[in-house]
């Protein structure tokens, strides 16, 4: 590590948990539950898939714990890899997270949070902007919340870790609050939360199957401390530990909450409907607590932003680190932050909120972010079998059952994603290739660079 990081003050295991909660506790847990009970109208199968969604996760996150491990460096996938297989897979994966895979979901976050707060306050207007009509409220809080977060991360990594946790914890008590409000104030539902007949054909029926897809990708997030990990105490204890008590935390409070929603609210008022926050903030709260729960949301998404603008950059600055002809990308500000790669990411998030295009953006590439998981889950096999010989700080509980349960689960999860957006996978494939081109030119370039001065 080099003395210009070992000089910055680092975080400690609680605010990286925070990163890994904020992550995770996005739009998800609000929006599919009315999916779910479309499908599955009966509440011990709805808190069994929560508690699967969480077992699986929590597989991932034992298994990125070993090799984070063994690995200790920022940069996530691309870092890890790397060092499993080859910088060529681990370029990949870094070119998929750089180019959209944190721009995007920020951009779709930040979008969010600017339709909640333009709902409550009226901004209905939109404006002309390269030939799409654009919401104002989209000018009056998404693009600022972006610049003012990017800004925040520009300082002191100290002072960043500060507010993430607040942020992030205050979001955890509001959703705990809400949630207990369902279960002492809201009206309780002829619903069931033990087993009863028809259950179990329920949990064995094509719609638990799909709901599974839709409760993972509510339960994505877990890995986001193996991103920054040169800006963590003692990382190869405190990042898989953060892993462990984060996914954990998440899982519990999903399961919390989305049990007092059932309890409280009617399932024909949820059913289909992706608002399902909104609905059961008006069936325990009144119409009020539609506002209550808009801005329940808004303040929650600024820590889920905030921890993508934290991590996002230590991957384009990871690769800048390991190619010399990127190395401009690790360019750091006085704090000891890559403020270059900061301000990348957000004029490419503020890019995506101004043209609209994150969802799609989104749809293609989940399937590439879904094989960059798995295949690091592989590697631990991969490097067990390949490596006993090295240093294992932190070993992977359940193995070899976790690594294989994961990479099961994401194999058809990635079937379905393929399935259902294949257009939108064939153009993640695209941006992929481009990756690989992009690759093949800075090594040949670097080549080329080492061969003249020599």
């Amino acid at each position: 590590m080099s003395d210009s990081k070992s000089s910055v003050a680092k975080v400690g295991l609680v605010t990286a948990i925070a990163i890994v909660v904020a992550n995770m506790v996005g739009t998800g847990v609000f929006g599919s539950l009315g999916f779910q009970v479309a499908g599955i109208p009966s509440g011990f199968p709805i808190m069994v898939l929560w508690l699967v969604g969480g077992i699986v996760s929590f597989c991932g996150a034992v298994c990125y714990a070993e090799l984070a491990s063994i690995f200790p460096k920022s940069g996530g996938e691309y870092h890890l890899l790397s060092r499993t297989y080859n910088p060529l897979i681990g370029f990949i994966a870094g070119w998929i997270s750089v180019s959209v895979g944190f721009a995007a979901p920020v951009a779709a976050n930040a979008t969010l949070l600017g339709t909640y707060l333009g709902d409550i306050t009226g901004m209905e207007e939109t404006v002309a902007l390269f030939g799409k009509e654009i919401p104002v409220h989209v000018f009056y809080f998404s693009v600022p919340t972006v610049i003012l977060l990017t800004a925040i991360h520009l300082l002191k990594v100290k002072f960043i870790g500060i507010f993430q946790s607040v942020f992030t914890y205050a979001k955890v008590v509001l959703i705990i609050v809400l949630g207990l409000l369902g279960f002492f104030i809201g009206t309780s539902q002829e619903i069931s939360f033990l087993p009863k007949e028809g259950d179990g054909e329920l949990i064995r029926s094509q719609s638990f199957a799909i709901s599974l897809v839709f409760v993972l990708y509510a339960y994505t997030g877990w890995n986001a401390a193996t991103y920054m990990m040169d800006e963590v105490r003692n990382p190869e204890k405190t990042v898989p530990m953060a892993l462990l008590i984060g996914t954990g935390i998440v899982t519990v409070l999903y399961m919390f909450v989305n049990a007092a929603f059932l309890y409280s609210t009617p399932i024909e008022d949820m059913a289909g409907k992706p608002q399902v926050g909104l609905i059961s903030a008006k069936a325990i709260l009144g119409d009020k607590g539609g506002m209550i729960m808009g801005i329940l949301i808004s303040f929650g998404l600024i820590s889920t932003i905030s921890s993508m603008t934290w991590a996002g950059p230590r991957v384009t600055a990871a690769i800048g680190r390991d190619h010399s002809l990127l190395q401009v990308l690790t360019k750091e500000n006085r704090n000891g932050v890559p403020a270059l790669a900061i301000l990348i990411q957000g004029v490419i998030v503020i890019l995506l909120v101004c043209t609209a295009t994150f969802e799609q953006l989104i749809n293609y590439v989940q399937a590439l972010l879904t094989i960059s998981s798995m295949m690091v889950v592989i590697g631990l096999i991969y490097l067990r079998i390949r490596h006993p010989e090295l240093q294992r700080p932190y070993r992977a509980w359940g193995y070899p059952v976790t690594p294989i349960l994961f990479a099961l689960v994401s194999g058809y999860v990635l079937w379905f994603q393929i399935q259902g957006k294949t257009t939108e996978f064939l153009y993640g494939l695209g941006t992929l290739l481009l990756g690989l081109l992009l690759y093949f030119g800075i090594v040949a370039a670097e080549k080329s660079r080492s061969e003249s001065k020599t």
